[in-house]
């Protein structure tokens, strides 16, 4: 009798670890990184990306064949948790659909499934990572000031105009928008490399010109202190020079 009660309790034990391991796994802390999923419906193929640091999170959806951008959407996060696993909460500082759905704050039941982010959201959606790569410019940038730095006043965090460039494991994005007013003013996004002072962009989705998707721009770069110098030609060939300052991780 004595036998079968130890069996019991170290099988028991054994049943409490799996499910808590197996708890942990679904719900445990949201992981940093980009996210997407590819949904085909009526012959469209939209692609859905999650773009997520620390304390920031960005939504894309667009399609790719043929180009077509569709929306916008990010701001800063917190997981709430609830009876029912977690809530990522997204206080948002732009919304390109924000004329007809006026939505400032999201809501979101998400979990990691594996290495997987799962979206409980106006869909279901369950989306991969891509793989990890880290590069000098990898960051949240608010443009500051053109070049070159004579002590000019700058564009910061207190502006409620901002442009923000959101560079993670290989991929780029800037957004340009009002906190204020919410006004959106565009956004473009695709794939990139940063190395030996080379910056190149591919453009894979671009909120005011479907038809430059596919182009590809190359720049100069030079890392100052928090500062990232941006210098070459725009896409208009005109000669341009940016400063962009690196944004620090903390909650408007």
């Amino acid at each position: 009798m004595t036998k079968i009660i130890f069996f019991y309790k170290i099988n028991y034990s054994i049943l409490v670890l799996i499910a808590l391991l197996t708890g942990f796994n679904a719900y445990s802390q949201v992981l940093p990184g980009v996210y997407t999923d590819t949904i085909e419906e009526n012959g469209t193929r939209s692609i859905h990306q999650i773009k997520l640091n620390n304390d920031y999170f960005i939504y894309n959806e667009y399609e790719n064949n043929p180009a077509k951008f569709t929306k916008t959407m990010g701001g800063f996060t917190q997981i709430e948790s609830t009876a029912t696993g977690n809530l990522l909460v997204v206080l948002l500082e732009f919304n390109s659909d924000y004329p007809k759905d006026s939505i400032r704050q999201l809501s979101i039941p998400i979990k990691m499934v594996g290495e997987n982010l799962h979206l409980n959201w106006f869909q279901e959606l369950m989306l991969k990572p891509v793989k990890i790569e880290t590069q000098d410019l990898d960051g949240e940038w608010l443009f500051a000031t053109r070049g070159p730095d004579t002590g000019q006043e700058r564009r910061g965090e207190e502006s409620t105009r901002k442009t923000l460039k959101f560079l993670k494991d290989g991929t780029f994005q800037w957004i340009a928008y009002d906190t204020d007013s919410f006004r959106f003013s565009g956004t473009g996004g695709g794939s990139y490399t940063a190395k030996d002072g080379v910056y190149t962009e591919k453009i894979e989705f671009f909120s005011k010109d479907d038809t430059r998707v596919g182009a590809q721009l190359k720049f100069n770069y030079e890392l100052q202190g928090n500062d990232w110098h941006h210098t070459g030609n725009n896409s208009k060939g005109e000669p341009m020079y940016e400063i962009w300052s690196k944004r620090q991780e903390t909650k408007e």
